[in-house]
């Protein structure tokens, strides 16, 4: 199941996307409910709800995508094209995300003195979340060194606390395109201080989308194509095998202390080619346009405004 958020007829929804459509879920499964002679009621309030709700619910949702078929349900349905794309979880409870994770991203960075040997941890603030087609944006007083980073999202389906790592794909509910976008002066130069979490945390800053695609539909997070995107250029070619602590390992690292909640986001880190590493440096400038690609997820575009 393809998982999203958008805005049709003036409402904001959630549901499935399936080919070139959209699903309303609560409509359908209403729908769906009636047809079975039982009563009419939503399925989650939003995508959030749905994704707390667990298993039955993710088997209520494939059931009711299977009733509806290929069958045309105005006010229910909707082409791909006909709606507005927001983030698939539009408010998520934390974002945890890794920085030195791809050794390659690592070696290209000169000013990196030692090599952690543990998952660098930092947050990205809720309020950074936009989705797919939807501008980033900043104050050119503020930053004029914005950056992109391609990444994989790991979208947390149920409370995870002393996770192993052998059981920590079962405390998934499925995967994101995800695009770290950077403030590097900001992050590293700021009055002589290196502020991580205000540069990767400023408003537009961490677009995903443009769907969560559930676990069962990814057979191995550790064998993903990775790239990046700016105006149609790919600079950033990878794949998910070469991170240095794979998903499993990240969900067991982190919740041995922090506890991951149901709809809370892993941004994994990123590969080589980022523009701040470049030779020479290139940073997003208005009108560009950045994307993230990982294998059997979409694609995540975003102009720059």
């Amino acid at each position: 199941m393809k998982l999203v958020t958008f805005s049709a007829g003036g409402q904001t929804r959630w549901g499935a996307a399936v080919n070139d459509t959209v699903v309303d879920l609560n409509l359908a499964y209403a729908m769906y409910r009636a047809s079975r002679g039982q009563e009419a009621k939503y399925l989650a309030a939003d995508s959030l709800d749905f994704i707390r709700q667990g298993e039955p619910a993710l088997q209520a949702a494939k059931e009711t995508l299977a009733f509806l078929g290929d069958r045309p349900m105005d006010g229910m349905v909707y082409k791909s094209n006909a709606v507005k794309w927001l983030a698939p979880i539009l408010f998520p409870p934390k974002i945890v995300a890794v920085g030195l994770n791809y050794r390659e991203h690592r070696q290209e960075q000169t000013d990196i003195a030692t090599t952690p040997s543990y998952p660098v941890l930092f947050p990205k603030f809720p309020t950074s979340v936009i989705g797919s087609g939807e501008a980033i944006t900043w104050d050119p007083t503020l930053t004029q060194k914005v950056d992109y980073e391609a990444e994989l999202g790991v979208v947390i389906g149920r409370q995870a606390t002393r996770v192993p790592a052998a059981k920590a794909l079962d405390y998934v509910f499925g995967f994101c395109n995800l695009n770290d976008i950077s403030a590097r002066d900001l992050q590293f130069d700021e009055k002589g201080a290196k502020q991580w979490t205000r540069g990767k945390s400023l408003d537009t800053f961490c677009p995903i989308g443009p769907t969560i695609v559930s676990r069962d539909e990814i057979s191995d997070p550790q064998n993903l194509a990775i790239r990046g995107f700016v105006n149609g250029q790919v600079v950033q070619d990878s794949n998910t095998e070469y991170m240095i602590a794979g998903v499993a390992q990240l969900i067991d690292f982190i919740s041995h202390g922090v506890t991951l909640l149901p709809g809370d986001i892993i941004a994994t880190g990123t590969p080589p080619g980022v523009g701040h590493y470049s030779k020479p440096p290139h940073y997003l400038k208005p009108g560009d346009v950045v994307e993230v690609e990982v294998a059997g997820l979409g694609r995540l575009s975003n102009p720059i405004q």
